[in-house]
């Protein structure tokens, strides 16, 4: 079986700061990027730092698991043992930082080495590290970047990720070797991923239009940052052994067996609509997108259709308007969940009583996760 490498995105990316790793599920994205640091700790004596979301993920067996699969491979290999030339076997967790570490076997415990070699970071704790010093640290991991649902970001999850990387990295732009300081952030094609708001936040405009394998570079004016992209590609063309135990006919599930963009099903119109029963339009702007909703009435039936609108708003000063940016206009809304008056209390109803159909499950998505970030954001505590 093949596990995926970081050779092609190292090579297309070599002067590049940021890689962003997404696609498929255990093809060992994350496992070569804490290779890469073990690699270079006992070549270089670099550090590295490991970046989750919250400090939960770093405790107990998550923490002691972190590199496990170094101990012992799908090989039966010990990369540790090899690496350090028989000094260290495993790696402990201690005190928020991964120390090497030997079993003595004259007094059954674990030997550590005298300095961690890898530093653990939370999102939702960065102000308690300001004070510390990471001056050996030039490998950076963000692990699972993409949580598994829209509403698993913290607000204002990107100024969290920049203040830890300059915790870390201080005035430092380089490794005392002369390299780059690079900055991994690995993650799978889970449902929210294709409307992640680090692309957004980074300004990497055209993760849709990517396919499986691709590798794009982002150049970011003068500044000399460069951010290397990649849509890791399944490195077994045939499948993997366990695929076998998601064969089911769900389309979700290709996120794990092939690297597809896992994406969920929304309810589609199963009948034409006539236009004169279209009550009422507003609109949503989006991931640089617009969507219009259609309130359609008749004798029968009461729904919201949404739809892509593939040209502009016409009349943007008296035209209903949600966004997830507030403006001093009296037409422009941001949740239409929370209503402040008459009208969207009544574009709300057809939410509350699910009666809301979409054009298309991307269409779907796009709502799914701007509502979610709106209230994340805006909604009144």
């Amino acid at each position: 079986m093949k596990y995926y490498t970081l050779t092609n995105v190292l090579k297309k990316g070599n002067d590049c700061r940021y890689f962003l790793l997404f696609g498929e599920r255990s093809s060992g994205k994350t496992y070569q990027c804490l290779l890469r640091g073990v690699e270079r700790y006992f070549k270089y004596g670099e550090e590295m730092a490991l970046i989750r979301r919250w400090r939960e993920d770093f405790k107990g067996k998550r923490g002691a698991s972190m590199f496990k699969n170094l101990e012992c491979n799908e090989k039966g290999e010990n990369i540790i043992k090899k690496l350090s030339k028989g000094q260290y076997d495993r790696i402990i967790y201690y005190a928020s930082a991964w120390y090497m570490a030997y079993f003595d076997k004259e007094t059954q415990k674990n030997v550590l080495s005298e300095n961690p070699f890898c530093y653990a970071f939370a999102l939702t704790e960065v102000e308690h590290d300001k004070s510390s010093s990471f001056g050996k640290v030039c490998t950076i991991v963000f692990d699972e970047f993409i949580p598994r649902s829209s509403g698993g970001y913290l607000p204002e999850e990107f100024t969290a990720f920049m203040n830890t990387i300059s915790t870390i990295i201080r005035g430092r732009a380089t490794c005392p070797n002369g390299e780059p300081i690079r900055i991994f952030m690995c993650a799978n094609t889970n449902t929210a991923g294709r409307y992640c708001p680090y692309f957004r936040e980074m300004g990497l405009n055209h993760i849709s239009q990517m396919e499986k394998g691709d590798i794009d570079i982002y150049k970011f004016g003068e500044s000399g940052l460069k951010v290397a992209v990649e849509y890791t590609d399944s490195p077994n063309k045939k499948g993997k052994p366990s695929d076998i135990y998601f064969a089911f006919d769900n389309p979700k599930l290709s996120m794990i067996t092939g690297g597809d963009w896992e994406i969920d099903i929304y309810p589609h119109l199963t009948k034409d609509i006539d236009r004169k029963d279209i009550v009422f339009s507003y609109f949503i702007t989006y991931e640089e997108k617009i969507l219009q909703a259609d309130i359609v009435v008749n004798d029968n039936d009461q729904f919201t259709f949404i739809h892509e609108k593939t040209t502009p708003i016409r009349n943007e000063d008296t035209d209903i308007i949600f966004s997830l940016t507030p403006t001093e206009q009296h037409n422009h809304f941001v949740d239409m969940t929370k209503p402040v008056n008459e009208l969207t209390k009544k574009i709300a109803y057809f939410y509350k009583a699910n009666k809301i159909f979409y054009q298309s499950n991307e269409v779907g998505e796009l709502v799914t996760h701007y509502l979610t970030q709106c209230m994340k954001r805006y909604s009144m505590k």
